[in-house]
C-alpha cells in the first residue's frame, strides 16, 4: 500500500493528524503469503519499507499473537545444497513458531559457501530457485552474510533468528550465532535426524559407478563425467551385460509364466477328463451293470421267446383229456429208444403187432 505524507489530505478534503497518519503507516508491512500459485519474491525486489516504528518483540509476546498488520519477521539462513526434506523440515518449524510469522530465508552466494564451507553440488542460482517454491517461505534474500551483523537484521527489520540449537563454529567462531542468542532474538528448531546434503553426497560417492554408468547409458559422455577412456569402456561392458541379463530374467520370467499357463490349463483337461470318465463309467454302469437296463431287456426278450418256443398247455375240460387220464399213446413211428428188441423175433413180433393195431383202426 503506497505511504502518504503525515500532511496528506483525506477523501473528505480534511487534513489528517500524525496519528492517523501513523496508523496508516503500520499496515504497510508485507504479509505472510496467502496463496501457493506464485514463488515467493525476492527481498530486494520487494522489500519491508514500512515506515512505521518497529518495535521490539519478547518471545511471549510473539508466541501471544500480534496484530494482523505487524506478522513476527523470523529470519532463517543457510546454504540449502540439494534442497531436501531436512530443510523444509526446518523451514515448516520456522514459520510456525508464532501464530502470526513472517518467514525470510536467507542463502549465502556461492563465493561465501565456497570460502567457508567448501565446494556445493547446486549453484547459488538453482539454491535460490529452491527456496522460492518452499510453500513455507515468504521472503529469499540472496547473497546473505556469514555473520548476521545489527545492520542487516535493522534492513530487514528481523524480530528473531531461527536455527537448530547445535554450537555453528565456523569463520574463526565457536557460534556464529552466539551474538544472536545473547540478544534473546534466536529460537530453536530440531534437526531431521537421518538425512542431510552430507549423506546424500556420501551416497553418490559410494555408488558412483552405478551412477556414472547410469548416465553414459542416458546419453552422457565421459568427458561430461570426468571419467577415463578405459573406465569408460568398462562401464559400457557393464551396461552391456546389464542388459543381457535382464533380457535373460525376462525369458525365464515368460518361461515360467508359459510353464505355469500350461500346467493350469493340463490340469483343467485332466480335471475335465476325469469328470468325463466318471461319466462314462456310471452310464456304462448303468446300461450294464448287475441290475442295468441291458440285463431286464434281455429277460424280458428271453421270457417272450420262451413263451413263443413252449406252447400253452390244453385246458382241463379239452376232450383229450377227458377220454383217457393216462399219457397220449406214441405215435407208431416212434420207436422206443430205452427198450430195444431183444432179438430179432421180438422185432418180428412188435411189427406185427403194430399192423394188426392199424387194421383195427382202420
Amino acid at each position: 500500500m503506497p505511504v502518504r505524507a503525515a500532511g496528506a489530505e483525506s477523501g473528505t478534503g480534511a487534513p489528517r493528524s500524525p496519528a492517523q497518519a501513523m496508523e496508516e503507516l503500520e499496515h504497510t508491512c508485507p504479509q505472510p503469503r496467502m496463496t501457493l500459485t506464485a514463488p515467493a519474491p525476492f527481498a530486494d525486489e520487494t522489500s519491508c519499507q514500512c515506515q512505521a516504528p518497529h518495535e521490539k518483540l519478547t518471545i511471549a509476546q510473539a508466541r501471544l499473537g500480534t496484530p494482523a498488520d505487524r506478522p513476527v519477521r523470523v529470519y532463517a539462513d543457510g546454504i540449502f545444497d540439494l534442497f531436501h526434506a531436512g530443510h523444509a523440515r526446518a523451514l515448516m518449524q520456522a514459520k510456525t513458531l508464532f501464530p502470526n510469522s513472517y518467514l525470510l530465508v536467507g542463502v549465502c552466494s556461492d563465493d561465501l559457501t565456497h570460502k567457508f564451507k567448501g565446494f556445493t553440488v547446486m549453484n547459488e542460482t538453482e539454491r535460490y530457485e529452491a527456496l522460492r517454491h518452499c510453500r513455507y517461505v515468504d521472503e529469499v534474500i540472496r547473497d546473505a552474510p556469514w555473520t548476521l551483523t545489527p545492520e542487516f537484521l535493522e534492513k530487514h527489520k528481523i524480530d528473531f533468528v531461527a536455527h537448530d540449537d547445535i554450537p555453528y563454529s565456523s569463520a574463526g567462531s565457536d557460534d556464529v550465532y552466539k551474538h544472536i542468542k545473547e540478544a534473546g532474538m534466536f529460537v530453536p528448531t530440531q534437526r531431521t535426524e537421518g538425512i542431510s546434503t552430507s549423506d546424500i553426497i556420501t551416497r553418490i560417492v559410494r555408488d558412483y559407478d552405478v551412477y556414472a554408468r547410469r548416465n553414459l547409458q542416458r546419453g552422457y559422455t565421459a568427458k561430461e563425467l570426468n571419467v577415463s577412456f578405459i573406465s569408460e569402456k568398462k562401464y559400457r561392458f557393464q551396461n552391456h551385460v546389464d542388459k543381457m541379463k535382464e533380457k535373460v530374467k525376462n525369458v525365464e520370467e515368460k518361461s515360467k509364466e508359459f510353464v505355469y499357463k500350461v500346467e493350469e490349463k493340463s490340469h483343467d483337461l485332466i480335471q475335465k477328463w476325469e469328470e468325463k470318465s466318471r461319466e462314462f463309467i456310471g452310464n456304462f454302469l448303468e446300461l450294464f451293470g448287475p441290475d442295468g437296463a441291458w440285463k431286464q431287456m434281455f429277460q424280458e426278450r428271453s421270457g417272450r421267446m420262451l413263451q413263443a418256443f413252449s406252447p400253452r398247455q390244453s385246458p382241463n375240460s379239452s376232450p383229450t383229456r377227458g377220454r383217457s387220464p393216462s399219457r397220449s399213446p406214441s405215435p407208431p413211428w416212434v420207436i422206443n429208444k430205452a427198450s430195444p428188441p431183444s432179438s430179432p423175433k421180438a422185432a418180428s413180433a412188435s411189427l406185427s403187432s403194430m399192423s394188426e393195431g392199424d387194421e383195427d383202426e382202420k
